[in-house]
């Protein structure tokens, strides 16, 4: 243990000479760091560097998400999507009534392949999913609806934007909205290319379309650059609360397609008038529009209570399933979030747990459940204050020590190693996968990864040179680093503990098993 602190502190002090020469970033010392290993099999801790003191986990946030998913609901919960109606079908396919799809948190409602391998895969359109369902609609029989299509995600309540969220995040697909009817990560993926001459507009084409979204083409295609000055520059402008989609920029002439994923701001709607659009191009008549049906909320300070909404489903007959869509099991959504880091996935988690546990669908409420949670794992109170699921937010604090024990915590758990194999390794998979490559941590560690400005954290298990195993929690706050700088220093430390801890005594070699 010795050999690892002195090769720590070196790390973190700008030591000159006794650094990794990978690092030679004289801004190290600047900053906030704080770590926790422990041993895996007795607790016993085996670094302490500020262990008890707040950082801000960024995506580290996701492990206690995923844990408390799988402790809540189990690693074999599974979400189900449908469409419903309370009208009748007569026998000419007429449907008297709204056609509704029902959405309860599924978060891969798209054309992800899963389970999900090492890298991620996609298979035919984005909105395969609804189509599937459409199809199940006109095997009904259903020719012609004489309502509305509905998208309803009443499931859970509550706003679509977490607090502490920044509104730059809310145009791009790591800050879209949540909702529990949410189709492609709530996102469209707008692809560009180069026009027919310089001076031209550039050719975009949006998917998946279903028309909600206008949008305002200003990329202008360039001609053609030398390689080294040769990349498109595309920004993206989304006004909140409003339907246009503004794209600027330029795109040289002979480059390859580029893609900018836009955040969805109301996925309910969105999905709604997709939805229709796939209806229609089936053959299947709507003489309604496409709207969404979200949970009443309760009446603001302003209002009486007499003036709250009215209830966003009507009494009376049971609606009728007329298509039903089964996910795979919960584990293979909290395999998606942890290798991935999916932000919107996360936050669905964890209003699926407050929605299942307690019946009301909000962050606040999954986090109340998981706070109780908390205690049950040894963690100390208040060493875990969230206001997300995902780590978007910047209002999030917890402590190495709480990450640590929430880990070791999982690991024992009958869905423990379940649990760690959703995390990326190092050197091969996910968020890991060109950290740690050609070092002896590389298929060592098992471990989430978390960055936003000026954060970096690092949490997950290890098995060291000599096969002892450890969990560890690391983050660096505060700091002035960019990029790799920042995550070679959280690598360092922890090709130092592979190298380092689990050593038998001085003087003493490890038994090897007889053959």
């Amino acid at each position: 243990m010795a050999r690892f602190r002195a090769r720590a502190e070196a790390i973190l002090s700008d030591a000159g000479p006794q650094a990794p020469a990978t690092l030679g970033v004289p801004r190290i010392a600047k900053g906030h760091w704080g770590a926790m290993i422990l041993d895996a099999q007795t607790g016993e801790v085996l670094y302490n560097l500020y262990a008890h003191r707040y950082f801000t986990p960024a995506s580290n946030t996701k492990l206690f998400t995923t844990a408390v998913a799988l402790a809540a609901l189990g690693p074999d919960y599974r979400f189900r999507t449908t469409v419903e109606s309370r009208g009748m079908v007569d026998s000419r396919g007429r449907l008297r009534g709204d056609l509704v799809l029902v959405g309860r948190g599924d978060p891969n409602l798209s054309n992800r392949k899963l389970p999900q391998g090492r890298e991620v895969e996609r298979e035919g359109p984005p909105e395969k999913a609804l189509e599937a369902l459409a199809d199940a609609v006109v095997a009904g029989g259903i020719r012609q609806i004489e309502g509305d299509v509905v998208a309803d995600d009443s499931w859970f309540s509550g706003r679509r934007y977490p607090a502490g969220w920044e509104i730059d995040d809310m145009p791009f697909a790591h800050g879209a909205a949540v909702s529990a009817m949410t189709v492609n990560d709530a996102t469209l993926v707008v692809e560009v290319r180069p026009g027919d001459a310089p001076g031209q507009p550039a050719w975009v084409a949006a998917e998946p379309w279903g028309g909600f979204y206008e949008l305002e083409n200003r990329i202008e295609t360039t001609a053609a650059a030398p390689e080294a000055a040769s990349a498109a520059r595309i920004r993206v402008h989304r006004e909140p609360g409003t339907r246009r989609i503004l794209l600027q920029g330029f795109i040289p002439m002979g480059s390859e397609p580029e893609t900018v994923a836009v955040g969805i701001e109301d996925p309910a709607e969105h999905a709604a008038a997709l939805f229709q659009r796939i209806l229609e191009n089936r053959g299947i008549r709507v003489y309604g529009s496409a709207r969404a049906r979200h949970a009443v909320q309760p009446p603001t300070a302003t209002q009486s209570a007499g003036d709250a909404a009215p209830p966003a489903i009507a009494v009376g007959e049971p609606p009728r399933v007329i298509a039903d869509r089964e996910s795979l099991p919960l584990i293979e959504a909290v395999r998606v979030v942890n290798k991935v880091s999916q932000n919107l996935h996360a936050e669905l988690l964890l209003r699926a747990v407050a929605r299942e546990r307690l019946g009301d669908g909000s962050t606040e409420a999954g986090l109340r459940f998981a706070q109780e949670l908390y205690a049950s794992m040894g963690i100390a109170d208040r060493d875990v204050v969230l206001y997300d699921g995902s780590g978007l937010s910047r209002h999030n604090l917890i402590t190495p020590q709480a990450a640590a024990q929430l880990l070791l915590w999982a690991v024992r758990q009958p869905w423990g190693e379940l649990f760690r194999a959703t995390l990326p390794i190092a050197g091969e998979d996910g968020t890991l996968t060109r950290r740690m490559r050609d070092t002896p941590a590389a298929g060592r560690i098992q471990a989430k990864t978390g960055t936003l400005e000026s954060v970096n954290g690092l949490s997950g298990y290890a098995t060291t040179l000599h096969g002892t195993q450890l969990v560890f929690s690391m983050f660096g706050n505060t700091h002035n680093l960019r990029g790799r700088e920042a995550t070679s220093v959280l690598d360092a430390l922890c090709v130092a503990m592979v190298e380092e801890l689990g050593a038998p005594p001085p003087g003493r070699k490890k038994n090897k098993k007889k053959r």
